[in-house]
């Protein structure tokens, strides 16, 4: 297995790097493979979405897509997969940030009641409980 950073995927989907693109198009089009595959963290997934959603300014929609392109791929194993599907859900249908529903998302994985919280938009998401 091979760990991709942040800036690797991000390169990859922006395409706005000549140079570093075509390195992480390589990577993720010919180097890796389903007996060899790129392990993306949830800490790498976090960012990546904020990135393309801050930095490059994509809709949710676009981001959910492109979290979508990468969870169905056989070259790559997502941490908490399950999770990161359950997130890119929620941010689909606009019912909060990606990151607040894997936060909400993890803490059930991990056997959580629920999230504490006094953010009133994660509240929205089902797993959080506001205080």
């Amino acid at each position: 297995m091979i760990g991709l950073d942040t800036n690797v995927l991000v390169r990859y989907f922006a395409q706005d790097d000549p140079v570093q693109s075509l390195k992480a198009s390589e990577i993720m089009e010919l180097r890796l493979t389903e007996n060899e595959p790129g392990f993306v963290s949830v800490m790498t997934m976090v960012e990546m979405v904020w990135v393309l959603s801050s930095i490059y300014e994509l809709s949710d929609q676009e981001v959910a897509s492109a979290v979508e392109r990468m969870l169905q791929a056989d070259t790559l194993f997502i941490q908490n997969e399950q999770e990161v599907f359950t997130a890119t859900v929620a941010l689909k249908a606009g019912r909060g940030s990606f990151a607040d529903a894997l936060i909400g998302a993890l803490g059930t994985w991990a056997g959580c009641a629920s999230t504490l919280t006094f953010d009133r938009k994660a509240s929205r998401l089902g797993n959080f409980e506001i205080i």
